[in-house]
This record gives structure tokens, sequence and C-alpha cells, in this order.
């Protein structure tokens, strides 16, 4: 059975919710679903743009405690609130993600009402 690491605390934004942000066990590091959160776990409401962004900087801020980079993302799930920002998602994705891009799965339309994005992701971190 794998030892299991949780990354939290520091630079990551907290959560009153019952999940870790991050988990490392083996060569792998599972990031929970990050949102458009402050440093506190609070929900910032934005534009697409802005809560895109917010959770993708959240991501990379777990990402990187855990002594990782996004360069090492091996997949990320995007969730996507409705079918109109998907070409401004995939924009600001390229920003985040570069060639050889990471496996990627994305859905459009499951947040309802409150969020308009969220990504998780699972991160090489063997060396």
């Amino acid at each position: 059975m794998s030892k299991k690491i949780i990354i939290n605390g520091g630079n990551i934004p907290k959560s009153t919710l019952p999940f870790s942000p991050g988990i490392i066990s083996g060569d792998y590091l599972f990031v929970s679903g990050q949102a458009s959160v402050d440093d506190q776990g609070n929900f910032v409401d934005d534009t697409f743009e802005g809560e895109c962004r917010r959770s993708f900087d959240n991501l990379k801020r777990i990402v990187e405690a855990a002594g990782a980079s996004l360069d090492e993302a091996v997949q990320v799930r995007n969730y996507v609130g409705k079918q109109e920002y998907l070409s401004e998602f995939n924009a600001i994705y390229r920003e985040y993600f570069k060639e050889p891009f990471p496996a990627r799965t994305t859905l459009i339309g499951c947040l309802g009402e409150l969020l308009k994005f969220e990504v998780d992701a699972v991160i090489y971190v063997g060396k």
C-alpha cells in the first residue's frame, strides 16, 4: 500500500469542505478540483476569464507546493460552465499548459449556477 503525503497549508487556499487540496501517492500528485476561491476558500464571483485564471492559479500553487510544475501534468480535467466559454477556455488553457499537452477531459454545462469553471489534475512528481 502506498503512503499518502497531503499537500496543504502555506500558500494554498484553505477550504471548509472535506477534501485535501493535493495528495501525493507514489509518483503522482492528485489535485482536487480548484475553483475561483481566495486564500480563505471563499468563492470569488468573476467573469469567466477571472474565474478560470484564479482556478488555474490555485492549481499551480498546489502543484508548486508539492515541488513540481504544471509542465509535469499528465492529466487535466476541466469543467466549463457554458458552451459559450469554450473558445476563451482553450485560449487561457494554452497559457498554462504547453506542448506536449497533458491528456485532457473537458466537460461542459456540469457546474450548476455557482461556478463558471473548475479544474483538477494529476501531476507526475517522481524523480
